[in-house]
């Protein structure tokens, strides 16, 4: 296991704009689904717990790529011992749909990056103020790009992810918001592309999430 550094880790992760959240990911094309993202700009791959591989699919992607080229991480992370497995397998970051002060410290101890899930202003104190690096507004859909602005008003302090729901049409309304990151899983991964073997598709969805991001930050970098 390679120390990680969660400051430089942050930076490339939202670099990429957007977290592929791999839910379902399956050995035979992992790796082509994530060259296929990589070619399209998109650097920063979520590979979730509940899948039963998980752990093995970290570590084989995080292989696959230099750091320069892409980050991996582990997400739908609920416990320590979970937390712990991920980064000795490769994970550079970690991210729960929920907080858990277990997860935050497992992390903190390694010096990875965590990401524990929040709704409301007082989740997202909590599990900064126990040490979470950003956290991930989920799920964002439920509240919309309002809910975000909202939070970030009076916590500019704290980097928000919003995850679920997020898709081509709403992204730039999230990253406008204050998203310094969005997590997005089938909106950039088709399943019937991925079984036809159709990763060209892949990339262009994955390049029209990162143009659509990058001109939606220098909009609200203008404003």
């Amino acid at each position: 296991m390679v120390a990680s550094d969660s400051t430089e880790d942050m930076n490339r992760l939202t670099e990429s704009g957007v977290v592929a959240v791999m839910r379902g990911a399956d050995a035979d094309t992992v790796i082509d689904v994530a060259q296929a993202l990589n070619d399209g700009g998109v650097t920063a791959y979520e590979i979730t717990a509940d899948n039963p591989d998980a752990m093995d699919l970290i570590r084989e992607v995080s292989a696959s790529f230099t750091e320069e080229e892409a980050i991996v991480g582990a997400g739908t992370v609920l416990d320590g011992a979970t937390a712990r497995s991920a980064v000795m397998n490769g994970a550079e970051f970690v991210v729960g749909p929920n907080y858990s002060r277990e997860v935050v410290e497992t992390c903190n101890r390694y010096g990875t990056l965590v990401a524990p899930g929040i709704l409301t202003p007082t989740e997202a104190v909590n599990a900064y103020e126990a040490g979470a690096d950003m956290v991930k507004v989920f799920p964002a859909s439920v509240m919309g790009p309002d809910h975000l602005s909202s939070l970030k008003g009076p916590l500019p302090q704290i980097p928000l992810m919003p995850t679920g729901g997020i898709d081509i049409d709403n992204v730039a309304d999230y990253i406008e918001a204050g998203a310094v990151v969005v997590g997005a899983g089938s909106a950039i991964m088709d399943a019937d592309a991925i079984e036809a073997g159709d990763f060209e598709s892949i990339t262009e969805t994955a390049r029209e999430f990162t143009n659509v991001i990058e001109d939606a930050r220098e909009s609200a970098g203008s404003q």
